[in-house]
């Protein structure tokens, strides 16, 4: 079993590094949260002091960070240099493609191998180990990361050169995000025209429309296998960080000139529902209510 240092212990990457510890891996973990760090150990990884103390000695690195400014200070600032350069180097943080590519380029100048390796699945299949990795970086470096990642995932998918994993990853939630909003639409649009939602799952999901945001994620309480629709719009993919996504998407496009109009739609939709209606907190499905125009705005609190 290998040293393991695991760094950013949010919802995603506690049970991330958890299933690492369970596969009798030395995890050595850091966060800047108390709470994650105490978590982290009745999970059976270990504390470490710093960033900068857990990759010592690791034989593999694992951050899980917010953004690239995050991502950047971590490698610059506690991982090159001090990690030993045969350690293998994951970031599955999701950040934009631009700043993966150049925290790997830098690795990989200074003797690392180095992949971006994003997640798909959210906080449960994250706790369950069955996330899908999508992995930019070379042959080389993929083949030392894929035995880690597979630990913690159910599907560990090579898609190219360094940052083609961040690419991947935001090419796919900006196609969640704007199917979750038509599978919205679509649901409102049948009730009032005197569907009932239950029957119109039943057609739909047999018919051509079908998608994962209705057949697998349905917005609707009470419709299709239980999602967060059912729990209030608690827990899941917060509507905060599918605009995040499609921030990150919609940059993409610019950089890349590419057409993006359903992106453009998608993310200013979210934008009105997670920072203009305050439904950040909530399941990125919650946008339905926006939609229906039933969503209530929280009451801010002194």
């Amino acid at each position: 079993m290998a040293r393991v240092a695991f760094i950013g212990l949010g919802n995603m990457g506690s049970g991330m590094a958890a299933n690492l510890a369970k596969a009798g891996h030395d995890v050595r973990a850091f966060d800047l949260s108390e709470e994650a760090l105490a978590k982290a150990e009745r999970c059976g990884c270990l504390r470490a002091e710093s960033a900068a103390h857990a990759v010592t000695e690791a034989e593999a690195v694992v951050t899980m960070l917010p953004a690239g400014t995050h991502v950047r200070a971590v490698y610059e600032g506690s991982v090159l240099g001090t990690a030993p350069p045969t350690a293998i180097l994951m970031d599955c943080s999701t950040i934009d493609v631009g700043t993966a590519r150049e925290v790997v380029e830098e690795a990989q100048a200074k003797g690392y191998a180095m992949v971006d390796a994003p997640v798909s699945g959210g906080i449960a299949a994250a706790e369950a180990g069955t996330l899908t990795f999508m992995v930019g970086g070379t042959e080389k470096a993929f083949g030392c990361a894929e035995p880690f990642l597979q630990i913690m995932g159910k599907a560990v998918i090579h898609a190219g050169g360094p940052g083609t994993g961040q690419a991947a990853k935001i090419c796919n939630n900006m196609l969640l995000g704007a199917s979750m909003i038509a599978t919205c639409e679509t649901f409102v649009l049948a009730q009032k025209l005197g569907l009932d939602p239950q029957t119109f799952f039943d057609i739909a999901s047999q018919a051509s429309g079908q998608c994962w945001s209705m057949t697998s994620y349905c917005p609707v309480t009470g419709v299709g296998p239980e999602t967060p629709a059912d729990r209030n719009y608690d827990g899941g993919f917060a509507a905060a960080l599918m605009l995040k996504d499609l921030r990150l998407a919609m940059e993409a496009a610019r950089s890349a000139d590419a057409y993006t109009p359903m992106g453009s739609s998608a993310e200013e939709l979210y934008t009105r529902f997670a920072e203009g209606l305050g439904g950040a907190g909530k399941d990125f499905s919650a946008i339905i209510k926006m939609i229906d125009d039933s969503w209530q705005t929280p009451s801010k609190t002194s």
